[in-house]
Formats: structure tokens, C-alpha cells, sequence
């Protein structure tokens, strides 16, 4: 009872080293979960590609197509163009200025009569306009990256502070040359 106490064992002889339980160490077991671990991910990646590979109808296309109806298809609109704005030349507002010439027409709803009477009633405005807008542009304001952006204001411009009863859709230059 006393050698119960102190922990020994009576099995075991003098001299010799205790017996080791478990595996062995650190390293060992630390290899054996990343192991496990690299195996359940390689099964993993091999499920999902087998699994999409079915789905995909064994793989003959990556994306589902989906058809488009003709109702949502994106078409531009046609429209009528108001071309009897002329050319206007102007200065730009750098210091030298260069000489601007730009030649726009204006875009507006097919058959849209108001529309094309409008613009014909205030032509003189919208040239007044113009010559104003382009004149208060510098030459880097008035390249061809800016166009889009040109038009746009334009356009707004027009439509918010001339047109009245009809808008314009859209708007073109013909020419925009800018001279130094």
C-alpha cells in the first residue's frame, strides 16, 4: 500500500526505462492532421469539379447562356436630325486663344413636328448659345475625350433653359476643329 503511494510499480524492474505511451513525438502527429487535412481538400476540389462538370453537361460550356427577348434588346433611337444650325466659329477662353469651328445638329423624336418647329422658332437662341458655351471652354476642354461629355451638357443645357414644349434626344458635331 505504502508503494501505491509513491508511485511505483511493481512490474517493473530496476534500472529500466519506463515504457512511452502514444505515438511519438510532436512532428509525427502534426504530419499526420496536415496530411488529413491536404486529402480532404484535394476531395473536396475533386466533388465541386466533378459536380460542375455535370451541371455544365460534362463541361461543354462554362456560363449558362440565357436568351434575350427582342423586347429587351437595346436599340438606339431613331431619330430626326435638325441640321440648320450652321457652323459656328468662336474663341476659347485660354490665353492665346485658339479659334474654335464646330458645326452641331441637333437629334430629336422621329415625326416629333413640335419638336423641329420648337427648335426652328429658337434657332437664334441655341446659336447664341453655343457660340457662348464653346467660348467659355479651353482648347484640353474641347478634345476628343471630352466629347461625350461635351454633348451631354449641351443637350441638358438645351433642353432645361431654351426648348420649352419639346427635347432634344441628342447631339452631334458634324466638325469641331480647334485652331491655335
Amino acid at each position: 500500500m505504502a508503494d501505491d503511494d509513491f508511485g511505483v510499480d511493481e512490474n517493473t524492474e530496476e534500472g529500466a526505462a519506463p515504457a512511452k505511451k502514444g505515438g511519438g513525438g510532436f512532428l509525427p502527429t502534426l504530419l499526420k492532421y496536415i496530411a488529413i487535412v491536404i486529402g480532404a481538400i484535394v476531395l473536396i476540389v475533386t466533388v465541386v469539379i466533378i459536380t460542375m462538370n455535370i451541371m455544365n453537361k460534362n463541361g461543354s460550356g462554362s456560363s449558362t447562356i440565357v436568351p434575350i427577348s427582342e423586347e429587351y434588346s437595346v436599340n438606339r433611337e431613331e431619330l430626326d436630325w435638325y441640321t440648320s444650325i450652321g457652323s459656328i466659329t468662336t474663341y476659347t477662353a485660354d490665353v492665346p486663344s485658339a479659334n474654335v469651328v464646330v458645326e452641331v445638329v441637333l437629334g430629336y423624336k422621329t415625326d416629333d413636328k413640335a419638336a423641329s418647329a420648337e427648335i426652328t422658332k429658337r434657332q437664334i437662341e441655341i446659336k447664341d448659345y453655343l457660340r457662348r458655351y464653346f467660348s467659355s471652354k479651353s482648347k484640353n476642354e474641347l478634345g476628343v475625350k471630352s466629347e461625350d461629355k461635351l454633348k451631354m451638357e449641351i443637350r441638358n443645357s438645351i433642353n432645361d433653359n431654351i426648348l420649352s414644349k419639346s427635347k432634344i434626344r441628342d447631339v452631334m458635331f458634324l466638325t469641331l476643329s480647334v485652331v491655335e
